[in-house]
């Protein structure tokens, strides 16, 4: 009766490894296709298949690396299409999963100069600006390595600490300690606040060309101020067919339909 089992475990995962070979090779195939569309400059046609890939594959198949490759190659067609806001709002998802990926960093830069009249947020500290790009120099799951391994050099810290009869060593192992400490709850933070970000996905790209901003949910609010494609703006809550955002300093209601979640 065990031999039977055995035997029925093994096809179920030879099942699954031929199931994944073969989803593998169709999505390095529709990835190829793709890319061969966009060499001929058909970008719609090139589109159309790199979406395929992240629609038939998601959350099975593709690694953080494909998946951002994929969406780093759909920010590149968006962009030679002149469709400013979903070329931001691609290399932005790519960074999500690549935050180190140099190419699609100077892209985003690039199309980025390219948004009218962008509303920036001059008055925030430089502390906090600095605190959020180191925040985001890696993904959630490498700050929470990172965390983890200086605990543990904490723990390592504290026992030379305690067992040392050396005097400088203890010294040496207790700054260790601290420092790493610090360091491992900064880390932790830091994945703590990309957990948050990328769940309620408060992060959002203006997808109409030029908007005005309104006082309150309604159309017959009074307009505050104005947005154009491609603005990366914060939504703090919505309410029905409406969203409240924040850009800068500035803050008001806009339609949902107006907007896409990174």
């Amino acid at each position: 009766m065990t031999s039977i089992k055995n035997i029925r475990n093994i096809i179920i995962l030879l099942t699954c490894f031929l199931l994944t070979h073969n989803m593998n090779a169709q999505v390095s195939s529709d990835f190829q296709t793709a890319n061969s569309y966009y060499d001929e400059q058909e970008y719609d046609k090139a589109l159309e298949a790199y979406q395929l890939c992240l629609q038939e594959n998601e959350g099975v198949v593709l690694s953080r690396k494909s998946k951002a490759q994929v969406y780093y190659n759909m920010g590149n067609a968006y962009f030679k299409q002149g469709n400013l806001s979903q070329s931001i709002l691609a290399y932005e998802r790519c960074l999500r999963l690549q935050p180190r990926n140099k190419d699609a960093k100077y892209n985003l830069e690039i199309a980025q100069s390219r948004i009218i009249d962008n509303l920036t947020d001059n008055s925030s500290f430089f502390v906090a600006k600095w605190a959020k790009a180191i925040r985001d120099l890696l993904t959630e799951q490498a700050w929470i390595v990172v965390s983890i391994c200086l605990f543990l050099m904490t723990l390592i810290g504290i026992l030379v600490f305690a067992l040392s009869h050396y005097v400088s060593l203890r010294k040496a192992s207790f700054h260790t300690a601290w420092i790493a400490l610090i360091l491992s709850i900064i880390s932790f933070f830091n994945a703590g606040s990309l957990h948050h970000r990328d769940t309620d996905r408060t992060e959002a790209i203006i997808t109409q060309g030029i908007l005005n901003a309104k006082s309150s949910p309604d159309k017959s609010g009074t307009d505050l101020f104005t947005l154009h494609e491609g603005t990366k703006v914060n939504i703090k809550e919505t309410l029905g067919d409406w969203c409240n955002i924040s850009v800068g300093n500035n803050e008001g209601w806009i339609q949902t339909s107006h907007v896409e979640r990174i």
